[in-house]
Order: C-alpha cells, then structure tokens, then sequence
C-alpha cells in the first residue's frame, strides 16, 4: 500500500466514524531543528542537538527535525507526524531527505518520520530499533534528555551507515518464545493431519501428504526465516515421503501398519492394508481456514511509546 493511498484510507476512515474527533491539533511554528513546545528537554540538551543538527545539514543537506508536543488530542500519531513534515517540508526538495522526531508527551508516544529519500538509510526496521533501543528505554526512566541526545545520534549514524540496530537480549528472548510458541501451534495443527497422512494409506494419505507440503513449506519461513523454513520443508518432503514409501512398499512395513489399522481404526475393504478415511462417521476434512497476512504496510517509519 503506496503512502498517499494509506493516507486517503485513514482519512476516509475518520470521515466515516462520526465518533472520532476531527483534526483540531495544530502544526507549530518551525522555530529551528529542535521544537520543544512540549517543554521536555533541557535548555542545555536544545542548545546542543540545535548545534548537531545544524552541522549535519550543513555538511550533508539532510535536514533532521525534533518536535516535542505536549499531546496529540485525539489525533492519530503517524497521522498528525505526516502532517508536521508536509507542512514544514522537511528536507530539500529534490533529496526529500529530511527526517521527523516526532514525541508526543501526555500519550507517551514516538514517532520517526523519514523522507522518502532516505529510507534506504533509515528503514522502518531501523527506526523501530532506534525508537526501542535508544530511546524509549531512558525515556522510561524519565531522562527525556538522553533519549532524544541517543535517538538523533543514532538516527544520524544510521544515515552514515554507523549504526548497528542490534535489538537488545531481553527482546531476542522475547522474540525467541514468541518464535517457539508459533511453532509449537504449528506442529500441534498441522502435525495431526501429518499424523493422518502417514496412518492413512492409499490415495487418501498421498493426497494429504502433498496438500500439506506448501503448509510445511511457507509456516516454518514465515517462523525461523528462509533457511530454517527450507530445513523443516526437506525434512517433511524425505522424513515422511520416505516413510510413508517404507510402511506400503516393504514387508515390515506393511505389518506396521496393519497393526495402526487394528488399533486406530478398520478398513472394510483391506485390498491394501493400512488405514482409511472411515467410511462410517467420521469424515475428516482438512478445511484449512489460515489466512495469511500480507497487509503491507507504508509511511516511512515507525513509531513506539513508552
């Protein structure tokens, strides 16, 4: 989704809910590189980022901004931040290299706002690390100084190519069981129809068997990333191809099998041996109701809160 459509949408979105509050917060004057209407930084903390800021438009024309307001009244925070950088056309017109930091006080809210000319440099990934990584951390712990000081400098190495937006441990970890959870929710969904499909025999466990392979292949991305992903879809593809060939082709095989159908189930037929669907009940149907993401999302940024 292209920024101007995500834009029209939001604002449609707000025509059409008569309970949201129209856009009454209103741009501040553009006093210099660091705006503190909201009165949270040092006089000292200004002067110095004031200093820093200037120095890098001068030698690189990228214009970074700071815009502290005491609160957003109602008002959506990527929103009102698009609004602020329009409105002041930050960056040089033919760059489009400017960048917003944009903190709103009372709703405990940040926002990096990039210009579409350095996106490359400060991807939304980047941004969000900044934002958790550098700033929200000391704004929690009430130093407003230090989380702007710490948030521009590493938005401005970040252009340099200087900054590493490693995410701290806490949120490895966290990202960790996050990882884990999904796979266990995975392996318990998709692992009862694997199960079917190897018990099953015939046409009914092969047919399972290949409906399940883009299951096993686009989960397991999407949770451990393009190598991990490729590990478990091989694994799925030879493991239990290679024992669904092993239980009908091969003698011991066949009699485990036989003793699955005895035990878990009867198959009136027996031409084969080995399970079958029952023909008596219990029709199991694979409906898969997954529904992927795919929403994509623009804006040039992130944002965060503390």
């Amino acid at each position: 989704m292209t920024k101007p459509l995500f834009l029209f949408l939001l604002g449609m979105l707000q025509a059409g809910a008569p309970g949201l509050p129209a856009q009454t917060l209103e741009v501040p004057f553009l006093a210099g590189h660091v705006n503190d209407t909201a009165q949270m930084l040092s006089a000292n903390a200004v002067t110095a980022l004031e200093a820093v800021l200037q120095a890098q438009e001068d030698s690189t024309s990228n214009q970074v901004v700071v815009l502290t307001v005491p609160g957003l009244q109602g008002e959506v925070l990527e929103e009102y931040a698009m609004r602020v950088a329009e409105t002041w056309k930050i960056g040089q017109a033919d760059k489009d290299n400017g960048v917003l930091l944009l903190i709103a006080r009372a709703d405990r809210a940040v926002r990096i706002e990039v210009g579409s000319g350095l996106e490359g440099n400060l991807p939304d990934i980047t941004c969000g690390r900044i934002i958790r990584n550098e700033i929200v951390p000391r704004f929690r712990d009430g130093d407003f100084d230090g989380g702007v000081t710490a948030g521009v400098n590493a938005m401005l190495a970040a252009i340099q190519g200087a900054y590493v937006a490693d995410d701290s441990p806490a949120i490895q970890e966290a990202d960790w069981k996050v990882r884990l959870f999904m796979f266990l929710l995975f392996a318990l969904v998709v692992g009862v129809f694997t199960t079917i499909s190897v018990m099953a025999g015939g046409f009914a466990g092969w047919f399972l068997y290949f409906f399940l392979i883009p299951f096993w292949l686009v989960f397991p991305m999407a949770i451990f990333g393009s190598a991990g992903g490729v590990v478990l879809w091989a694994a799925y593809l030879l493991g239990i191809g290679g024992l669904k060939l092993w239980l009908g082709h091969s003698p011991a095989g066949k009699k485990v099998q036989k003793k699955w159908s005895k035990k878990w189930g009867t198959t009136s037929g027996g031409s084969s041996g080995g399970w079958r669907f029952a023909s008596s009940g219990s029709s199991s149907s694979s409906g898969g109701g997954f529904s992927g993401g795919g929403g994509s999302f623009s804006g040039g940024g992130a944002s965060g809160s503390w």
